[in-house]
């Protein structure tokens, strides 16, 4: 005998609906899923590609004023820029030179002493 479709609870009824509403929300979530992860590659990458080209760029203004740091230091362009100023060497006899300092011994009993080492003598007195 077939069965009354009145008598069938809701659930029953619903069940098939509901799965296949839920199979299109998996299926649209996981299609905006991935568009959204390839907008995100597509990004990145083009961020990655403007860090390259800023470096790229900043390499080579550094590589530029490294040449003009030296040639500004080179011994021809000083002698030049000291010449536009009317200097000239100095004479060896407006060079004084002064001999080195000779340390004694003696002179190291004036120094003053490390605070620990004084303190220890003012404990033993």
């Amino acid at each position: 005998m077939a069965k009354n479709r009145k008598n069938q609870s809701a659930a029953i009824r619903f069940g098939p609906a509901l799965k296949a509403t839920f199979l299109c929300l998996l299926i649209a979530g996981s299609a905006v899923g991935y568009v959204w992860q390839k907008s995100q590659i597509y990004q990145l990458g083009k961020q990655m590609h403007d860090k390259e080209t800023s470096l790229t760029r900043l390499k080579a203004d550094n590589q530029k004023l490294e040449d003009q740091l030296a040639d500004l230091r080179s011994v021809r362009m000083l002698d030049q820029r000291a010449a536009n100023l009317g200097l000239a060497p100095a004479l060896p006899m407006q060079v004084v030179r002064l001999p080195e300092p000779a340390f004694a011994p003696a002179e190291r009993k004036n120094l003053p002493r490390q605070l620990a080492i004084r303190e220890a003598e003012a404990a033993t007195q």
